[in-house]
């Protein structure tokens, strides 16, 4: 764990970096990479250059039907993650249903409770080439009934890392050595949600080796974003940051989706990122 750490310790910069253009050919090319931000690492007085991505409340689904129809039409494509993902099988999880965090540590599957409307995991994973194991990546929005609910979920996750460093992720995947971290807004947090967590460890399968762990969450109105990734053998620790960076950039890409879907006050609509957000554009 603690030659992960480091890299967590950057991970902060990642959500800045993730919605900046990074001028890499493997960048889904039909969207465009939304810029958040210049890039650079901002001084903690510095205020953020654009307004976080976000989510009105009265723009947002207001009954389970509508909050359902939000979660399955958000555009998620595998390579928002990277050249080279693809689905995996099964893809889509019940929206009817979301992970909870028992008292012993595993994580299981339960209705909804009342506080929620929808939530909708996708899974992908990168296949396993040339020596490398396979990355597996998820990625969940969650409709909550109204922004105070999303923010006691964020408060939740935040203290699941610390009530239980070590979780069960199923019967095979234990993560383990988790560390979360979480920005104020004027502190060089991310200018992509109203609110973002990391969070990282190891995670092994099987009692096998252990390898890196990421978990990120962003907050924008009353829906959470969240997504981790399990990264596979044979990967220098260069590439495991790519891998890192990659999904936070995939988070950007729906992350302005939703903020678009937010200002075109449709929740059925479902622009593509294609614009770049400038301070005080559209507000």
């Amino acid at each position: 764990m603690a030659g992960w750490r480091p890299v967590l310790g950057a991970a902060a910069g990642v959500l800045l970096l993730a919605g900046c253009s990074s001028g890499s050919s493997d960048a889904p090319k039909a969207e465009g990479t939304p810029k958040k931000g210049s890039g650079t690492s901002p001084s903690a007085s510095a205020p953020p250059v654009n307004e976080p991505y976000t989510l009105a409340e009265d723009r947002a689904p207001r009954t389970r039907a509508e909050a359902v129809a939000f979660v399955r039409e958000l555009t998620v494509r595998p390579d928002y993650f990277g050249t080279g993902y693809r689905k995996r099988d099964p893809f889509e999880s019940d929206p009817a249903q979301w992970a909870v965090l028992g008292d012993d540590c595993l994580w299981r599957r339960e209705a909804l409770p009342d506080t929620v409307l929808a939530s909708l995991t996708r899974m992908y994973e990168l296949p396993a080439k040339d020596g490398k194991g396979a990355v597996y990546v998820s990625l969940t929005v969650t409709v909550h009934q109204d922004v105070v609910s999303a923010r006691r979920d964020m408060a939740g996750s935040l203290e699941e890392a610390l009530r239980c460093p070590a979780q069960q992720l199923n019967a095979t995947d234990l993560v383990s050595g988790l560390y979360s971290r979480v920005d104020a807004f004027a502190d060089g947090r991310s200018v992509i949600s109203d609110d973002d967590l990391t969070e990282s460890g190891d995670w092994a399968a099987g009692g096998g080796k252990a390898h890196p762990f990421d978990w990120y969450k962003f907050r924008l109105g009353p829906v959470t974003l969240a997504a981790t990734a399990r990264h596979g053998s044979g990967r220098s620790e260069a590439e495991d940051s790519t891998v890192t960076t990659d999904m936070g950039k995939g988070m950007t890409y729906v992350a302005a989706s939703i903020d678009g879907r937010g200002k075109a006050g449709d929740a059925s609509a479902t622009p593509e990122p294609t614009e770049t957000k400038t301070k005080g554009a559209g507000q």
